[in-house]
């Protein structure tokens, strides 16, 4: 089975069982729903405990959890530097033009004339729109805009993607 990160939780917050959350998750609002399950992985443990959320919110750059059953700080502690994951059956059907980080991450990207340009390593969300990481054989990382006017093709299968390439783009 493949397990997909959503979030780390890198610390406790008070001492109600909050913990705090760096995620790496596309859709926080969909993922952290009450309710929901999350597994945590644990470099010393091999079986994921699962985890149902129990309530969210948001503060500062982080996401903070509650986990049903875990009420105070002393029950949270261990959680610690866990990663949360989700298994492939929970990801949910997208609309035209979305993708998942990890379809993207790692497809070639091609000039419209066939050359190519490098490897996407990593998608920043800036906002306005993704933009993303491509790592070439040489020389210093693009940094590619996910917008129309230079995404022209996207093939998930093939682990493709075409772009025009604009002037000042890969300079």
């Amino acid at each position: 089975m493949n397990w997909y990160n959503v979030g780390k939780i890198v610390n406790t917050h008070g001492i109600k069982g909050e913990v705090r959350v760096i995620s790496s998750t596309d859709f926080p609002e969909e993922r952290y729903v009450v309710g929901n399950k999350l597994n945590l992985f644990k470099e010393d443990i091999k079986t994921p405990t699962v985890l149902t959320i129990a309530s969210h919110r948001t503060h500062k750059n982080f996401d903070l959890l509650t986990f049903e059953g875990y009420l105070t700080l002393e029950m949270v502690q261990d959680l610690r530097d866990g990663v949360l994951k989700i298994s492939e059956n929970q990801l949910s059907e997208l609309e035209g033009h979305e993708y998942y980080f990890h379809e993207i991450i790692g497809c070639t990207v091609f000039g419209e004339d066939g050359q190519e340009i490098g490897v996407i390593t990593d998608i920043l969300q800036t906002g306005a729109n993704d933009v993303w990481t491509v790592k070439p054989a040489q020389g210093k990382d693009h940094y590619i805009p996910y917008i129309e006017d230079v995404v022209k093709e996207i093939d998930i299968a093939e682990k493709k993607i075409t772009i025009e390439i604009l002037d000042g783009l890969l300079s």
